[in-house]
């Protein structure tokens, strides 16, 4: 492997503790070597060797960083990624990517300008339960789709503490929280919609931004799709539902990376990724004759890495990341497009 990308991370919440900081430090193509702390300062109880820097400009203005990971709030992903690209930094960024299309673009051209790379982290893409339905499209026995259900159901009732979230800053509410992460599925398997009908609702008490939204995406070839996530879901639905001409398939969120990196177990740990049992997805299709079958699909095992590998061969190797630049402008032009509120 060519020599490590040295990374720095911009933050030290839940996603730099669980999504980036285990992948930097255990991937041998990076060297997890400084990360941004404001206020309390604890990223060296478990990596004592990073530096912690007290502002993101510190981190920015190190020479030594070569890749930058914003994870941020929100409404700061645009301004601390244009920082990042004019230091001349390569950046991988949370989703939301932006707010706008137009501030998408705008960091689009400006990578290209500095002979940099930025790039979108959609680890959901390496989810086991997304795994085990890109598998069962990409086989085709289920025919010529008919309908497609993605869902992301929580109950969250209270306010989050959580300022970017809950209060009417660029990219907040649910849309541009889990929006982000439905739509990337939806578009990695079937591309840009011919045309799409958005739903957005506000239900909880004193919320002041969307916590519920509902989209119907129409593709070629009669193909429905429907996104829908909802903070108020006492009994969640599966997550995916698949109905085509020749069978269904249906499947439960069931993807446990979060849960293990929150109790610290490593991605180099065997027992990673590996969904449990009773997890299987439920494939049922209907022959020729009209017989009926039904069986259980075990997922594939999961592991975020893959992002990481990809974020490798794009920066050492000059190979295409995964997630496209014009996948991200669809997914923004959705969320930032004209909603109807109920």
């Amino acid at each position: 492997m060519k020599e490590q990308i040295i990374t720095g991370i911009l933050s030290y919440g839940m996603s730099g503790r669980l999504f980036h900081a285990p992948f930097v430090e255990t991937h041998k193509g990076f060297n997890f070597y400084a990360v941004t702390e404001r206020t309390e300062k604890r990223a060296s109880g478990r990596y004592p060797h990073v530096i912690s820097y007290n502002s993101v400009d510190e981190l920015l203005a190190d020479p030594k960083v070569e890749l930058v990971i914003v994870n941020t709030p929100n409404n700061t992903h645009f301004e601390f990624s244009r920082k990042a690209l004019e230091a001349g930094k390569h950046v991988l960024v949370e989703k939301p990517f932006t707010s706008t299309v137009a501030e998408a673009k705008e960091l689009f051209a400006l990578a290209k300008r500095v002979g940099r790379h930025i790039m979108v982290y959609h680890n959901r893409r390496w989810d086991t339960d997304f795994q085990s339905v890109k598998t069962v499209i990409n086989g085709g026995k289920l025919g010529k789709l008919i309908e497609v259900h993605f869902r992301f159901d929580r109950y969250r009732k209270e306010i989050s503490k959580k300022a970017f979230k809950e209060n009417p800053l660029p990219a907040s509410g649910l849309s541009y929280d889990l929006g982000p992460h439905l739509l990337d599925q939806i578009i990695s398997l079937f591309g840009k919609p011919l045309k799409w009908h958005k739903i957005l609702g506000v239900f909880r008490p004193e919320s002041l931004v969307d916590d519920y939204m509902h989209i119907h995406l129409f593709y070629p070839r009669g193909l429905n799709v429907f996104v829908t996530a909802n903070l108020l879901t006492a009994h969640p639905l599966p997550a995916f539902v698949l109905h085509g001409t020749q069978g269904s398939f249906i499947k439960e969120r069931t993807d446990i990376q979060e849960e293990q990196l929150d109790k610290e177990i490593s991605p180099l740990d065997p027992s990673y990724g590996v969904e449990r049992d009773g997890s299987e997805g439920i494939f049922t299709t209907i022959d020729a004759k009209g017989n009926k079958s039904t069986r259980y699909n075990t997922a594939l095992k999961g592991n975020y890495s893959r992002l990481f590998d990809a974020v490798y061969n794009q920066i050492r190797k000059n190979e295409p990341y995964p997630v496209k630049e014009d996948e991200i402008l669809w997914q923004i032009e959705i969320l930032e497009g004209r909603s109807v509120k109920v």
